[in-house]
């Protein structure tokens, strides 16, 4: 399937790696224009940027750590200033600092928190206040399959990303009347640097859960993600789409 995007402004967070760059890439290829936010990977986002130039496509880049709300907020008004609206908005970005919770610290709780699920909150309600002036925004936000089933030594990423949920379907029945639609896209086991990571014989046991036998890929979601961004997807809103192969 193939949307028209060109005349749409994206912003996509942790947009230089995995899932974000995916999704950045098949934004690019839908003609949309594209703003990516990275915290510490500068070299991929110059790259990427470089790469979609020579392409012909537009394609920019912002330093932005989503847990600083002063650091979201400068980055969504030079949107603003560059670009005068803002169509779509997908937070992505997202860290991890596994720990069973009761060897968990502090700060690995907090750090996991103030990215997925604070830094989500941060980013919409910025991109709301565009979004309101125009009267229309789309809105995805990746949560994953570990926020409705937990997994052990991961409470702060599942408490993170069972929030996003939550956030996002209070902020859909808010924002519905004013033709800005937000759903969200969770993920199960997708092949991205995360997951390399992993010990063989978890992957086995992992693999075993999942009842089309394999990981995703990172289109896989990122081409959910264009859909819902698409006027294809205006009657859903509120949403949770499952991207797990059918393991939850």
């Amino acid at each position: 399937m193939s949307y028209n995007f060109s005349d749409k402004i994206a912003f996509v967070t942790g947009g230089t790696r995995g899932i974000g760059k995916s999704i950045t890439e098949k934004l690019l290829e839908y003609n949309a224009t594209v703003i990516i936010a990275y915290s510490t990977s500068q070299k991929d986002a110059d790259t990427m940027c470089r790469m979609a130039g020579a392409e012909g496509k537009k394609l920019y880049a912002l330093k932005c750590n989503v847990a600083d709300p002063s650091e979201v907020k400068a980055a969504f008004d030079y949107l603003e200033k560059e670009f005068g609206r803002l169509d779509f908005l997908v937070n992505n970005a997202g860290i991890t600092k596994d720990g069973l919770v009761l060897r968990m610290n502090d700060v690995q709780w907090q750090e996991v928190i103030n990215t997925d699920l604070n830094g989500v909150f941060y980013c919409t309600r910025s991109a709301l206040k565009l979004m309101l002036k125009q009267k229309y925004g789309r809105v995805v936000n990746i949560s994953s399959v570990v926020g409705m089933m937990g997994n052990a030594g991961q409470a702060n990423y599942a408490a993170a990303k069972a929030g996003v949920i939550g956030f996002s379907k209070s902020v859909a029945r808010e924002m519905g009347s004013r033709n800005i639609l937000i759903n969200v896209v969770a993920p199960g086991y997708i092949e991205t640097d995360m997951v390399s990571g992993i010990p063989e014989t978890m992957k086995s046991r992992m693999l075993e859960t999942i009842p089309l036998g394999r990981y995703g890929n990172t289109y896989d979601v990122a081409n959910v993600v264009c859909f819902l961004l698409s006027d294809n997807a205006g009657y859903i809103n509120g949403s949770v789409i499952d991207v797990n192969g059918g393991m939850y």
